[in-house]
């Protein structure tokens, strides 16, 4: 790409050299001087008089006209002479304007930037491989920028691709440039609505915003992952984390708690959900039997009911009607990630660990009670049972 620049910089330069040098038409000298000449036919002159064959009057005549002719051959001979000398006045035009642009090429022409570019495409694949794959030595700053670069070349070539956007994000939240990643991950959302891995990299790059509405699209990002893999430990993790930067250190625990369920005691994570555990004085494993529950509730019912409140229980198939464990929250929108445990019982002696078959039960509750009134609209489970296991999972909607 950087071979026709410099071919029409040269041709440019080839061309006001011809302009200046190209050699003027003159005439050629003679044999003899001009002073030599003038000499010559003055005493043809004088002996033309001096033999009779010329009046003195003519004589004098073509004497002056001779003279003049004379004087004129000098002029015009001064004159080329003084054009011969002056070819150092061009050399110097010349020599000061390929100065000139070289600085200016130089100071404004990008060379660098171009020859970075010619690279990055060429490297593309490799920085790939490089970057994904972890083949060959990490990338430099410079290759990652060089990797983002040959990205964006791409897209503008080609078109929108999702896995380029994808990358592009990445390295954009790696370089800590976030709002351009979520604006890149956004775009290949887009194109791949469902792909968790590109939703989970979209969550972590709000989550390092951290504004409110940057950690609420964060969770439904992760929402709209756990309603689909609810034992997904990257996005129970990333849920969490979005709980504890809002404040809300109980949803955190649970969070925590059910990945600390999830995770083999080598994982690397391991160690650190039960630090975070730890802060919050909280057991590292739930206690008895518990119920997780991925939740969504239509956004247009939560937008027309601003000042409800959302009842989330259990209770026993058989047996008094007393909710088993109860949860109350300000009726959230979109996926929610909730859990139910003994600890969460109405009545002492009365919770998930004195029924095995259980049903949970989701109402909006406009009155902001837990008994069902006009208005209240609910959502239930089918009957799930403890014995095989105390530790049970649900996805419920909450429709108008």
């Amino acid at each position: 790409m950087m071979w026709p620049l410099l071919s029409a910089a040269v041709l440019m330069l080839l061309l006001s050299a011809t302009v200046l040098f190209w050699p003027r038409r003159s005439k050629e000298l003679p044999l003899q001087t001009p002073a030599q000449l003038f000499e010559e036919r003055l005493q043809l002159l004088a002996l033309a008089r001096d033999a009779g064959e010329l009046a003195e009057q003519d004589f004098d005549s073509a004497a002056q006209e001779l003279k003049s002719q004379f004087l004129l051959q000098q002029q015009q001979l001064q004159q080329t002479d003084n054009r011969s000398a002056n070819w150092r006045l061009p050399l110097a035009l010349l020599m000061l304007t390929l100065l000139i642009v070289a600085g200016v090429y130089a100071s404004t022409g990008h060379y660098r930037q171009l020859l970075q570019w010619q690279q990055a495409q060429q490297n593309l694949s490799q920085y790939g491989e490089r970057a994904l794959l972890n083949q060959g030595e990490p990338l430099s700053d410079q290759e990652v920028e060089l990797f983002a670069l040959a990205l964006r070349t791409r897209l503008a070539n080609e078109g929108d691709d999702a896995v380029a956007w994808m990358l592009l994000g990445r390295i954009r939240m790696s370089q800590g440039v976030l709002e351009q990643a979520v604006a890149a991950f956004e775009k290949a959302l887009k194109l791949t609505p469902e792909r968790s891995p590109l939703l989970l990299s979209y969550a972590q790059a709000l989550i390092l915003l951290g504004d409110d509405d940057s950690l609420a699209r964060a969770g439904r990002a992760v929402a709209r992952v756990l309603s689909r893999d609810t034992e997904n430990t990257d996005a129970l993790s990333l849920m969490a984390l979005i709980a504890y930067e809002k404040g809300d250190l109980t949803e955190a625990a649970s969070a925590w708690q059910i990945l600390l369920r999830q995770l083999p005691a080598d994982d690397p994570r391991y160690a650190a959900v039960q630090q975070r555990l730890e802060q919050l004085n909280i057991d590292k494993m739930p206690q008895g039997r518990q119920i997780s529950i991925t939740l969504y509730v239509d956004p247009a019912l939560a937008q027309a009911n601003p000042n409800a409140s959302l009842f989330l229980f259990a209770k026993a198939v058989e047996g008094a009607a007393l909710p088993l464990a109860v949860q109350r929250i300000p009726l959230p929108s979109g996926e929610q990630q909730l859990v139910l445990t003994e600890q969460m019982a109405m009545q002492p002696g009365w919770s998930l660990a004195n029924a095995d078959k259980v049903q949970v039960v989701a109402r909006m509750s406009l009155s902001g009670t837990v008994e069902q009134r006009p208005g209240d609209i609910q959502t239930a489970s089918a009957v799930l049972s403890f014995s095989d296991d105390p530790l049970l999972s649900v996805s419920l909607k909450l429709e108008p």
